[in-house]
């Protein structure tokens, strides 16, 4: 979390991640990721009991070539209406917010979960003294965690970032990227939908 909110681990990462124009861009993990997520198929329900206004979210997975990446293993996570991820209850006996579900032979996937807020990162440590001390905001912008890999492709851990939000141009862990923004729109159900496509690239395309 220190190095999030330093900026060092968005520096590693823009180092490490050279990429051909049009790859989907990279950005921190964050600290609130967790293997064994629950496996789910497309169209279900990965919230999981979360609070938050329900939305829908769907994509493809593609390469760099435009060819669709069939099977690409989505894992996903974010926190709920309350800014609180899962593993920040202490009662909770079921993982909820996450999950990992494949990507159909044509690359497309799409699951159920809630609409992203903002929220502030933990700040009862060193990491909010010096937020104090310098005088800046503990807030994340509005986002959705994406980690997602295939054999054959570099792997992608991403955010999308929900259009609109307030702290989108002062992200406390500096990780927004304009390219990583898209819309969560209200559906006449009164549920919202948002849209985003992943580039992945191959190894040593680059090279």
């Amino acid at each position: 979390l220190l190095s999030d909110t330093l900026g060092l681990s968005m520096l590693t990462i823009a180092m490490n991640n050279k990429k051909p124009e049009g790859c989907t861009e990279a950005t921190v993990m964050g600290p609130f990721y967790l293997e064994g997520a629950p496996d789910y198929e497309n169209g279900d329900d990965v919230a999981h009991g979360a609070p938050g206004r329900p939305c829908q979210v769907r994509g493809t997975v593609r390469g760099i070539d435009g060819k669709p990446v069939a099977n690409a293993r989505i894992e996903v996570w974010r926190a709920d209406a309350d800014g609180k991820y899962d593993v920040q209850y202490k009662d909770l006996e079921e993982h909820r917010g996450r999950g990992v579900l494949h990507a159909r032979a044509d690359g497309t996937f799409d699951f159920k979960t809630i609409v992203a807020e903002s929220y502030p990162i933990p700040t009862d440590g060193p990491v909010g003294e010096m937020l104090r001390a310098s005088n800046n905001h503990p807030w994340r912008p509005a986002h959705l965690h994406f980690m997602i890999s295939a054999e054959g492709y570099e792997k992608l851990n991403t955010h999308v970032f929900r259009r609109g939000d307030p702290y989108l141009d002062s992200d406390a862990v500096f990780g927004v990227r304009r390219s990583l923004v898209a819309d969560w729109t209200l559906q006449a159900d009164g549920n919202y939908s948002v849209e985003f496509d992943f580039v992945l690239n191959p190894y040593r395309d680059w090279e």
